[in-house]
This record gives structure tokens, sequence and C-alpha cells, in this order.
């Protein structure tokens, strides 16, 4: 992307600073860069849940104009995760979804509720997910949270809105599918990759995971052709909800070029730029249009479905706060799903741990 804007603007000097590739030391890195108010980056790109973070701290220049000069442009889903205090303080840049993923051998049709989903794992295999206690049980617990009509955190990102009755029932419905073998008790160590690797062995009906796996996934003898991938289902008596990942671009607070920062990040969420992302790196874009590209769907043959599962998607709560709104979320849920809380005690706790967050700031 930096090569081909300075192609296309023979008068630019774009260059790439590159970060670790750890989340959290690329955080560590930039957050160092800011305090110190550096102005060595101009454009930040950010994982979706710090851009509150980084605006709370007015690390980031306000891109309302910028985003709503091309509001019908992006998948509404995505503007959100960057939105905080009624301002907008980046621009999507790419998107993520998780998927249902569903053996065709054992699985006639993908089920539209969480419910059906545990009822016929039961049978034949078990579901596989995220349940190690880190961001990815966060990400898992609040899809179906949502899809229940529950939040964490009110609009403003500031209050607690938790309805304790519908998040413990959701809690109580994961930690009795560990009980009843709907989904195998090894899900407590589970990340990305060790479940894509159980779904692998051929036993598990079920897995949620990221579009990342599919590809993996369709090289691995056997299951290569006896899987394939829908959006994730719904709550019984609610809406399917997604939770979304990605990156979104910021412009610094301290850059000396704030309007060369627009440009580039004006440039590459064009079109054609969103397309090869998705064709060579297979990152999701945040423009609804290129999922109709034939191009994008010979690299994405699930771009239909990806498409779907973004525009479905919600963002976690946009607080600047997150880190430890996060940490209270997965830790509790672990803790009632490896039986050592209630989790009607979980949420409470949860609750108590998110509102004390909260006051920090």
């Amino acid at each position: 992307m930096v090569s081909s804007y300075n192609k296309a603007n023979p008068k630019a000097h774009a260059k790439l600073l590159e970060l670790p590739t750890s989340a959290d030391q690329q955080r560590t890195q930039l957050i160092q860069r800011l305090r110190a108010k550096s102005s060595e980056c101009d454009v930040i790109g950010m994982d979706v849940v710090w851009t509150a973070e980084f605006a709370g701290q007015n690390w980031l220049k306000d891109v309302s104009d910028l985003v709503n000069k091309r509001q019908g442009d992006f998948i509404p889903s995505t503007v959100k995760t960057a939105q905080y205090s009624g301002k907008t303080w980046a621009v999507p840049f790419n998107t993520n979804a998780g998927f249902l993923y569903y053996r065709t051998d054992k699985v006639k049709s993908p089920p539209t509720t969480w419910q059906q989903v545990y009822t016929d794992a039961k049978s034949d295999g078990g579901i596989v997910y995220q349940g190690a206690q880190y961001e990815g049980l966060t990400v898992d617990y609040l899809e179906m949270l949502y899809s229940a009509g529950g939040k964490i955190v009110d609009s403003s990102g500031k209050k607690l809105d938790l309805d304790k009755t519908k998040a413990a029932q959701v809690l109580s419905f994961m930690a009795n599918g560990l009980k009843d073998g709907s989904a195998p008790k090894a899900n407590v160590t589970y990340m990305e990759e060790e479940s894509r690797r159980a779904f692998e062995s051929g036993k598990p009906a079920f897995m949620r995971n990221w579009p990342y796996a599919y590809a993996l996934d369709k090289k691995a003898a056997p299951i290569g052709s006896k899987f394939a991938v829908a959006p994730l289902p719904g709550w019984q008596g609610g809406h399917p909800a997604s939770v979304l990942g990605g990156y979104n671009l910021g412009i610094s607070a301290y850059s000396k070029n704030p309007a060369g920062a627009a440009a580039f990040i004006n440039f590459v969420t064009q079109p054609a730029q969103q397309l090869v992302m998705g064709v060579k790196a297979a990152l999701p874009p945040v423009l609804g249009s290129v999922y109709d590209d034939p191009k994008l769907k010979q690299a994405m043959p699930f771009a239909s479905e990806l498409r779907k599962a973004v525009q479905q998607g919600q963002a976690r709560p946009v607080s600047p706060v997150y880190p430890q709104i996060t940490e209270a979320i997965y830790k509790n849920v672990y803790a009632a799903l490896q039986g050592q809380t209630s989790p009607q005690a979980a949420v409470n706790k949860m609750g108590s741990q998110v509102q004390n967050a909260l006051k920090t700031f």
C-alpha cells in the first residue's frame, strides 16, 4: 500500500514503520511514542479496541469530516468501531468477523440458533471455540450476549449497562455445554489455533473461528472437502451478532502533516486498494462494494457469508478503559466455565470490576 501510494503520488514520501507482530507489543510501542508527543508516526494503525483509548487520551485527531464525506462507502458496523463520545476518531481499514464452521458430512445445514448448534453438537463430536483465559474468550462470550440482547456498557462507553439476568443465562448456557459434552472440556485451553487443529482432527461437528482458518483447513486432509462456513447463529429469540475485529487508521495528534496523513488513509481505503489487500493478504474489506468483485470471490469463496457476518457485527465495548473491561469479562467467564464459581456470581463480579474500571477514567 505504501509503495502504491508513493507511485501514484511522486511527490509523496510515505514510509512504513513496522511494529512487532504481537498486538500487545504494537500497542506498547505506539503508546510510548504518543506519550512522548512524538511526530514520528503520522498515520497510526490501531486494533479496533484501541481507538477509544487513544481518543480518550487526546492522541488522535478528529476525522469525522473525512469519514462523513464517504459515509455510504463503508459497511456501517465498521465505522462504529471508530466512534467515541459523538465523534469519529479513525477510518476503518480492514475488518473481521467470526464464522460458524460445520462438517458437511455430519450437519445437513447450519443451525440458526446457538441452542440448536449445541443440541446438534452434543450427538456428533461437539463444538470447539476459543475458551482460554484471554481476549478470544471475551469475543466468544459477547457474540452470544449481544445476540441475546445484552450489553456491557452503554453507547457512551462511560456507564455500565449490564443486564445481569441475560448475562448469567448466556454464561450458564456455555458452562452447561462443557458439562453435558456439547463442547469438549479442552475448550478452556484453546485459542484460535488450538481450536482450529481440533476441528481439523475430524471429530468436532462445529467450530467458531475467524475467516483465516478457512484456507488452512481447506488444505488439511481429510477434512478439506468436508466443511463449510456460515455467519454466526443467533440466540434463540434474538438476532445474530458477530463481534468485529480488524484495524482502523487514525491520524496522530502530534503529526506535522495531517493533510498528507488523510490523503494516504483516503487512498488505502479506496476500492482498488481494498481489493488488493483482500486478494493478496486475506484482509476483509471495509467497503461493501468490494465483496461483489469476482477477484475477491475467487480469493475468498466465502465472501458473501463474510459480508453478512460483518454487517451483523458489533463493536466490543468502545471505552478508553477497554483493557480493564475485557480482563473483567474473560477472567470471570473463565472462572464460571471452569466451575470455580457460579455463573451468577461471576457476572456480579464482572459487573463490579467493569464499574470500577469505568470510574478510573
